[in-house]
């Protein structure tokens, strides 16, 4: 009796499993042909409306054309900076309050930050500070967060610690130096952070001088222990000098050497980096202007093609709508 029911299981499972298909293949070939039937409506639909798409195209373009020749040319250009004291974090928020300047039209501000006269803040458009971020932890800079959207918890791609780039945004990319000028300016102006680097300059300056110290002490110490085994020496038959120990004199010499190793990176860090900033990289004079006609086409364009598609739909569907309109 159990066989039989398990046959009459198994024989339905089977008809369940080929019924799925059935279903599922008979699924697909209504999308498809619905697929098919929709692709042909659009392609008619375009091939019989194709002077008005195409008017909406031309008058796409020449808006854009006429955006590029009455708007002002605007420039964009990026600097590098290392902080080598303040943490980059603290550093960029300090710089984006330039950005907050632009952003409010706050010409008065904005100079009085940069330390330059009003007439030359005019032609600056924006002034905004961004993380560099670093893929794979390789210490190599791969693309900036201009859009701020950097998972602050993401441990692979990381925001690099020793840079950030400040983009610039300018009618007149002849200032960029006096730009750079001036944020350098605002950045030395903060008594706070200059009290900082002052403290971090000292103590890399006592740090040199116990190296110093050590490494003497090290000498003197190695000096008195190859005298020491110098006089543990016998002479042997034939004039042969004969080791009672080991000579071990030699290894303090890699103390030595990574005291002075130590030595030459703080001095490195005392000369090239002694300021509260580093210039890494600086602007770099851009070729063309930003929002030329590829800026406005790529919005302009697309709003009056779905914009003429639109008008083309309700002028061939007025009939049907004005009907439901007159039932609803």
């Amino acid at each position: 009796m159990s066989k039989k029911t398990g046959s009459t299981d198994k024989v339905d499972n089977e008809i369940d499993l080929l019924d799925l298909m059935y279903r599922l293949g008979k699924s697909i070939r209504r999308g498809s042909k619905a697929i098919g039937k929709g692709f042909l409506i659009v392609f008619f639909f375009l091939v019989k409306k194709w002077f008005w798409l195409a008017m909406s195209l031309i008058a796409g373009v020449a808006l854009s054309f006429s955006l590029k020749l009455s708007t002002e040319r605007l420039y964009f250009s990026d600097i590098i900076f290392r902080s080598n004291t303040i943490p980059n974090d603290e550093m960029i928020s300090y710089i984006n309050k330039l950005h907050t300047f632009c952003e409010g039209k706050n010409f008065d501000e904005l100079a009085s930050a940069l330390s330059v006269p009003r007439s030359g803040i005019i032609n600056i458009k924006d002034i905004e500070a961004f993380w560099i971020i670093d893929r794979g932890s390789d210490y190599i800079p791969d693309y900036v967060d201009f859009k701020n959207r950097h998972n602050v918890l993401d441990t692979v791609n990381v925001r690099m610690r020793d840079r950030f780039l400040i983009r610039v945004k300018t009618t007149i990319p002849q200032e960029l130096s006096v730009i750079r000028d001036g944020i350098i300016k605002y950045i030395e102006k903060n008594q706070f952070y200059q009290a900082q680097n002052e403290l971090r300059l000292s103590q890399a300056e006592d740090l040199l001088k116990r190296i110093d110290y050590e490494v003497e002490q090290l000498d003197s110490l190695q000096k008195v222990k190859y005298f020491e085994e110098t006089r543990k020496l016998i002479p042997g038959e034939g004039g042969q000098m004969i080791f009672l120990q080991d000579y071990e004199t030699q290894l303090l010499h890699e103390d030595i050497y990574e005291l002075i190793e130590k030595r030459q990176e703080i001095e490195r860090i005392k000369t090239i980096h002694s300021g509260l900033i580093t210039l890494i990289s600086d602007f770099t004079p851009p070729s063309k202007a930003e929002n030329g006609v590829l800026y406005y086409g790529r919005i302009m364009i697309p709003c009056f093609f779905i914009l003429a598609v639109i008008i083309l739909l309700f002028i061939d569907n007025r009939k049907k709508l004005l009907e439901v309109y007159k039932k609803y």
